[in-house]
């Protein structure tokens, strides 16, 4: 993420304790599509297109499909003993891609007060969302009235607290519920499908008011208020599918939904001096640097 155009994507391993570069899913194709004049004018025209990414979904639902998965978990290293399946049981790559994992493979903290990460993947957080000087790149600050489509709902976090959750194509692609509590129904707000990789993102962050999103309050009905949980989509995410029910009491770490093929982000937005974010993540987002953490794992406390 901190890295300037055509430079690596760096993150931080909260398990490993050191620096790692990521393995960008086609790393080619994003950085002619967000790094060239001709690219960008594709993207433009084609590729954050809704048909476009229905198109590449169709095929990762095909049976044809299938015959991908055994070089895409050599390559990018997916560990298969966490899933329920074994990697013969997938019928198609987006069955492997939205696959299941055993319940011992995410165990949750066992403090009360603990807040968990909703998903696998790369994080930035934010203790006071209206101090922040930038997101992603220099001089780029968050709409919150835009990516929240409500202002007067923007305007009662504009001081809480931001976790920013991005999922890349390697990562194991079912979200859940950061806290218990009780979620209403979600809220569609229309858009384009741009990437949210870093190297879209480190040009553009109002891609993230432009794309497709989901929004749900979960009503915690505890010190943690209401707590604003956002899906975003990108290029290549065939639909983000909710599996909860509305309106029905949840417990934390009980799955929401899943992300069909392709990277993705999701963010959660804490009312004012709700929640302590652990010390790695603030101090890594201060850097300009993810922290790669796992779904269930600790982001603060109540």
């Amino acid at each position: 993420m901190s890295a300037a155009p055509g430079l690596a994507v760096e993150y931080y391993d909260r398990y490993d304790r050191c620096l790692k570069v990521e393995a960008i899913f086609g790393e080619s194709f994003l950085r002619w599509a967000y790094e060239s004049a001709a690219g960008r004018l594709s993207v433009e025209a084609l590729v954050k297109r809704a048909f476009f990414s229905r198109a590449y979904g169709w095929w990762a639902a095909s049976a044809r499909s299938r015959s991908q998965i055994p070089g895409f978990v050599a390559k990018y290293g997916v560990d298969l003993t966490e899933a329920e399946d074994s990697l013969g049981d997938f019928p198609s790559f987006n069955a492997f891609f939205t696959r299941r994992l055993k319940p011992e493979a995410r165990p949750l903290p066992p403090e009360s007060g603990a807040v968990v990460f909703p998903a696998d993947g790369r994080h930035l957080g934010y203790q006071t969302l209206s101090e922040v000087d930038s997101v992603y790149a220099k001089g780029q600050r968050f709409d919150l009235p835009r990516l929240l489509g409500d202002p007067e709902l923007a305007e009662r976090y504009r001081d809480g607290t931001a976790v920013i959750s991005r999922l890349c194509p390697v990562d194991y692609h079912r979200f859940h519920f950061c806290a218990a509590g009780t979620p209403g129904p979600g809220k569609t707000i229309n858009g384009a499908l741009y990437s949210v990789n870093p190297i879209a993102l480190r040009r553009n962050l109002g891609i993230l008011v432009e794309n497709k999103r989901i929004l749900t309050e979960l009503d915690t009905a505890s010190t943690l208020g209401k707590i604003l949980i956002l899906e975003v989509g990108a290029t290549n995410v065939g639909s983000i599918v909710q599996t909860y029910t509305p309106d029905t009491p949840v417990t934390r770490g009980a799955e929401k939904g899943y992300f069909a093929f392709g990277g993705s982000m999701t963010m959660l937005i804490f009312e004012p001096g709700k929640v302590r974010l652990e010390n790695d993540l603030v101090t890594q987002t201060a850097r300009g640097i993810e922290l790669f953490a796992r779904m269930g794992d600790r982001l603060g406390l109540a």
